[in-house]
């Protein structure tokens, strides 16, 4: 089966969507990774994907999550990878049950820029 992905690509100063065609679907040779955004409105916003680069793009064109087409993300702030959807799933549940104050310090040393 082919999957059609949606990637930003940068064209001078503008951002250009661009489809491309990929064959098969997330395979288990790619990692899982949790990710947490910073949206525009101070907010965080936590997901899990197994291509970061696409996923982060399609938030910020609004066809990601219905919560970041109302408040569009800023940064990544964290990323933690795993080495299956399950044990991602279940960081990100435990991740979303956590405070605010206290969500970055769930990835510990692996906080990103």
């Amino acid at each position: 089966m082919r999957h059609a992905h949606i990637v930003a690509v940068n064209i001078g100063d503008n951002m250009r969507m661009k489809s491309t065609r990929q064959s098969g679907a997330a395979s288990d040779s790619f990692p899982w990774v949790l990710y947490l955004l910073e949206c525009e409105n101070g907010t965080y916003y936590a997901g899990i994907t197994t291509d970061l680069e696409r996923r982060f793009a399609e938030h910020v064109f609004g066809i990601g999550a219905r919560y970041t087409r109302a408040n569009p993300p800023k940064r990544v702030v964290a990323v933690m990878t795993f080495p299956d959807r399950a044990s991602a799933s279940r960081a990100e549940a435990a991740l979303k049950k956590l405070p605010r104050v206290e969500k970055p310090g769930f990835f510990g040393k692996q906080r990103e820029r």
